[in-house]
């Protein structure tokens, strides 16, 4: 490996290779017949913008190892100014709006940041909530300067060089950033980024997916959309709240696909399930189309078939599957989900997340709670036993910012000084080498009769034609739960007791659920606000203790 490496190396070919293509293209306004107006910039022109703008970050004390917290949604400016602060070694803080204000706010206090690069509405929450953001000293607004202060983003754009900025040799295990978890599943962590993990990256996604020269991409959700100058893809910017995109308005996605003849999408499953509900109903085509990769939750075989009526025979539906540790790993098309593992399903066998994906080695160890400090061949879980998954590839992160803790219960040393990553997550390998998802292991529920795993359980119940969706909780002391199923019915269900009594008969009877002690109606899950298809279900469980204590 090389003693040098930075991340914004790779917009730096891009602007060699690809000047006068557009690199980002951004909704600005809209003509008198209601039609799109766009902006955009080039490889070249972005490429100069953020030499010019590292020039003017160095210039006032943003400089290499600064951590920086980067409020500013997916824009114009929002490129420029990661790619400046990749150029000189800052380390960006960038933390998911979605999982709202409070777990944000505990998350930049974590970060210790000592910059912040926020729009208006970013920093009116800094002046508000000031116990997040005590570590700041240098602040810049993207938009107007009000009472705050600080330095203006307009004006440090305004620097020009006659000169390349000359990029920091930052390291390959330098941090390049840290990126904050969504917290879903419990407290949000900062996951390190080095140059090398983002580069690794890279190249698995430009490999897995084919990347070709001539792509352009529609990402909605703002993390990804990164990759794309990096990668030579135009990135179009969709004209939606990233914050909800269970909520986005169909037609606008459609527009941009249309307007800019996107060939790539990635979209989360909530987004995927609204987008493709409509242009089923209505009938729409999108030949542009070349892939579409799905991720951030369980991407249900129903909801992939949903969206594929819209596309080419010939295009896929990937459902590459990962963590902000790891990501992506293992990865599978929809021919095959809706072909063959789709049944398999349905029958409770799990959700066939796919193969590892390159260099990635996976395998399955024993399930437990404790920390594992040493790799060793005897915590291999036989074929097709569930286990939990752990991974080794270059693109897999090796620790968290800060937090011992989570190391300790998250990564495994292993004898060639590497770092094994715990998902956290179970699951079983079939002959094939695929992996089938089986849920998280926090989630897990060990009865006297034996441990049962949600997705696998689940997938029993949700086969009912009146269940909208299930979820497995349990009961009492971890190695001794009582079994709950709670069920969020369909909205015109009209008789709830006899749905109980067929669902209690059919529980009995099968071989998974025989062990399913309660089964209640719940008025509706509490989900994440980003998918809005994680299921809190440490709030359900809760929920279900009082029903059984009742």
């Amino acid at each position: 490996m090389n003693d040098i490496m930075n991340i914004s190396s790779w917009l730096k070919t891009s602007a060699e290779t690809f000047p006068y293509k557009r690199a980002v293209v951004v909704p600005d306004s809209r003509d008198a017949k209601g039609q799109v107006l766009y902006s955009h910039m080039t490889f070249s022109q972005l490429d100069t913008a953020s030499d010019n703008l590292a020039f003017a970050f160095e210039a006032n004390g943003i400089t290499r190892g600064v951590r920086t917290i980067l409020m500013v949604p997916p824009s114009l400016d929002f490129f420029t100014i990661i790619f400046a602060l990749f150029k000189v070694g800052a380390v960006p803080v960038v933390v998911d709006p979605g999982m709202g204000v409070k777990r944000m706010l505990s998350c930049f206090k974590q970060g210790k940041p000592t910059a912040f690069i926020g729009i208006e509405k970013a920093h009116f929450l800094r002046v508000l909530k000031p116990w997040g953001f005590k570590t700041v000293t240098t602040f810049v607004t993207v938009g107007r300067r009000l009472l705050w202060g600080g330095l203006s983003l307009d004006k440090l754009l305004a620097y020009e060089s006659n000169t390349p900025f000359p990029t920091v040799p930052t390291a390959p295990h330098e941090t390049a950033a840290i990126l904050f978890t969504t917290g879903s599943t419990g407290p949000a962590k900062g996951v390190i980024y080095t140059h090398a993990n983002f580069d690794a990256q890279l190249r698995q996604i430009q490999a897995h997916f084919d990347i070709g020269a001539d792509e352009i991409d529609l990402p909605t959700f703002p993390l990804f959309a990164l990759f794309d100058p990096a990668l030579g893809m135009t990135a179009v910017i969709p004209d939606m709240d990233p914050t909800k995109p269970a909520h986005v308005n169909p037609e606008k996605i459609i527009e941009a696909i249309e307007n800019q003849g996107v060939t790539n999408m990635f979209a989360s499953p909530a987004l995927l399930n609204r987008v493709g509900k409509y242009g089923k109903e209505m009938g729409i085509k999108l030949p542009s189309l070349k892939r579409v990769v799905s991720a951030g939750a369980p991407v249900t075989p129903a909801n992939i078939e949903q969206f594929s009526t819209m596309l080419s025979p010939d295009t896929e539906i990937h459902t590459p599957y990962g963590a902000t540790e790891a990501v992506p790993i293992v990865s599978i098309g929809s021919k095959e989900i809706l072909s063959e593992t789709r049944r398999l399903s349905e029958q409770g066998f799990g959700m066939c997340v796919g193969y590892p994906i390159g260099n990635t080695t996976v395998e399955i160890i024993t399930i437990t709670d404790d920390p594992i400090v040493q790799w060793h061949d005897d915590l291999r879980m036989p074929p097709k036993e569930v286990g939990e998954i752990v991974v080794k590839a270059p693109l897999v992160t090796s620790g968290y910012f800060n937090n011992p803790k989570a190391d300790m219960l998250a990564k495994i040393e292993d004898g060639d000084g590497g770092v094994w990553h715990r998902m956290g997550d179970l699951a079983w390998q079939d002959t094939k080498g695929r992996i089938w998802f089986c849920g998280r292991k926090s989630h897990r529920v060990t009865t006297g009769k034996g441990t049962l795993f949600t997705i696998p359980v689940e997938a029993v119940f949700n086969n009912h034609p009146q269940v909208f969706r299930s979820a497995l909780t349990g009961v009492g002391p971890r190695d001794m739960q009582t079994a709950v199923m709670c069920i969020e019915t369909q909205p015109d269900i009209t008789n709830p007791q006899m749905l109980l009594d067929e669902l209690y008969t059919m529980a009995g009877k099968h071989p998974l659920t025989d062990a399913i002690e309660h089964i209640f109606i719940h008025p509706g899950f509490p989900v994440d606000i980003r998918h809005n298809s994680k299921i809190f279900r440490e709030k359900l469980a809760l929920w279900a203790g009082k029903k059984v204590d009742t």
